[in-house]
């Protein structure tokens, strides 16, 4: 299967907070709660460590999950992928397993803005 996305019927938000959360409630609501639940704790983290970085972590690592989201044929495959990461038991599998969602996640975060097509961050 590739894991080029296809065009999607909803853009992929600016890699804000509030763009991202709100993406997300139109592809997948299930994930609100997570994504509120993260926020809250990049939050506090945020705070104690007097730094923006926790903040950053999490706007990107949400990005890719609403890139990821938004195709839901991709994050149908990925979740599977996942599910049989659990179970596997043979070691070339779980390598093969491993560097498919690695790809899946990789071409999410080039869409995403994160990185470009070489695998380099922006």
């Amino acid at each position: 299967m590739s894991t080029a996305p296809q065009p999607s019927a909803v853009p992929q938000p600016p890699t804000q907070p509030e763009a991202i959360r709100a993406v997300l409630a139109q592809v997948a609501p299930h994930l609100l709660a997570d994504f509120d639940r993260d926020r809250a704790a990049s939050t506090a983290r945020a705070r104690a460590e007097v730094s923006a970085v926790p903040l950053r972590a999490f706007t990107e690592a949400w990005a890719v999950e609403v890139a990821i989201a938004r195709h839901p044929e991709i994050a149908a495959r990925l979740h599977a992928l996942e599910v049989r990461a659990g179970e596997v038991t043979d070691l070339g599998e779980a390598r093969d397993i491993a560097g498919e969602i690695s790809r899946i996640r990789s071409a999410a975060a080039v869409e995403a803005g994160l990185r470009t097509a070489g695998g380099a961050a922006r």
